[in-house]
């Protein structure tokens, strides 16, 4: 699944190798290995796969600090649907997400800033 908003463009991909690829793509179409972001269920996956596509984890950056130290103590559904969300997409969004990544997918987003 694709998916546009007015500051991030995500897509679900079934693996690794496919968020690899769809990083490559991004680049391709210009996006700023800064602004390109990969999330999955497995922290230690999400670890991996940003370090193969050399792109980005979501950090104190985009979260801004409250919600970083807040997600120390949140569950890892919770703190997933709050990174989607910091990176620009509503609460339902995020909810649609977070289940796709329970199912062992991968969402790549880039945001337009």
């Amino acid at each position: 699944m694709e998916s546009t908003n007015m500051k991030s463009y995500a897509k679900v991909v079934e693996n690794g190798t496919q968020a690899v690829h769809e990083v490559q793509n991004l680049r391709q179409s210009g996006y700023d290995h800064e602004r390109i972001f990969v999330l999955a269920h497995d922290s230690d996956m999400t670890s991996r796969i940003v370090d193969v596509a050399d792109a980005n984890e979501v950090g104190i950056k985009e979260e801004g600090v409250i919600d970083a130290f807040a997600n120390l103590f949140r569950s890892r559904g919770d703190e997933l649907r709050a990174k989607i969300v910091s990176l620009g997409f509503t609460e339902a969004e995020a909810g649609f997400y977070e289940k796709q990544l329970d199912l062992g997918k991968v969402l790549v987003v880039a945001r337009k800033e």
